[in-house]
């Protein structure tokens, strides 16, 4: 594993860690497998084997990474069309966008893999 690599594994354990140990007791309620950060952490959405992975209830406003651990490069593209839109290099590539200001639940896709779906809550 490269330094890179290394670190995103390193920061994404670390954000997974944190969110896993506030969630319980920081009054927010969600889905059966859904992961549910606090307002003052870092979120993060995974990419890999051409999935977005659970959902993510996050508090608005709050900042988001996305890691993609495919090779291939994505996106990850509000259903609406203007809460966000990032693109993803493969390979580990990364890219931070923010959470509307609007609580609701926001689906989002890959623009480049069409069958890629995801849901972001926003609190």
């Amino acid at each position: 594993m490269n330094t890179g690599n290394a670190r995103i594994t390193l920061l994404l354990a670390a954000l997974l860690l944190g969110a896993a140990a506030c969630a319980p007791g920081g009054g927010a309620t969600a889905s059966p497998g859904a992961t549910v950060a606090p307002a003052s952490a870092t979120s993060a959405i995974t990419i890999r084997d051409f999935g977005f992975g659970a959902p993510l209830v996050v508090s608005a406003g709050a900042a988001l990474t996305v890691a993609n651990m495919d090779s291939a490069e994505h996106t990850v593209s509000a259903d609406d069309g203007s809460a966000f839109d990032v693109e993803v290099k493969g390979r580990g590539g990364t890219a931070t966008f923010t959470a509307p200001s609007k609580p609701g639940t926001y689906t989002y896709h890959c623009r480049y893999h069409p069958n890629m779906h995801g849901t972001l809550t926003v609190r």
